[in-house]
């Protein structure tokens, strides 16, 4: 996979998370995955797919528990896509 930086991985994950019903236009940083955009645990595992088809990573489960908000996922999806 070509790197990718900060920005470019946070505005394709906003125009990911944008395809949720309930997500409002407004994503920013800060936005909580579960408190503010109201994802439940399916339509996370919904988006973590989509993220590994869309980047050909592999997202360890487990570190999902650590991810809050959205700049905590880009982040991870970088360091994954570096990895």
């Amino acid at each position: 996979m070509s790197r990718k930086d900060y920005a470019e991985i946070f505005e394709e994950v906003k125009a990911l998370l944008k395809q949720f019903d309930k997500v409002p236009e407004d994503i920013g940083e800060e936005t909580e995955l579960v408190n503010d955009l109201g994802l439940d645990s399916l339509l996370v595992m919904e988006l973590v797919q989509e993220v590994e088809d869309a980047y050909d990573i592999s997202f360890p489960l487990n570190d999902l528990s650590g991810i809050r908000t959205v700049r905590d996922f880009v982040l991870r999806i970088q360091q994954e896509i570096e990895a």
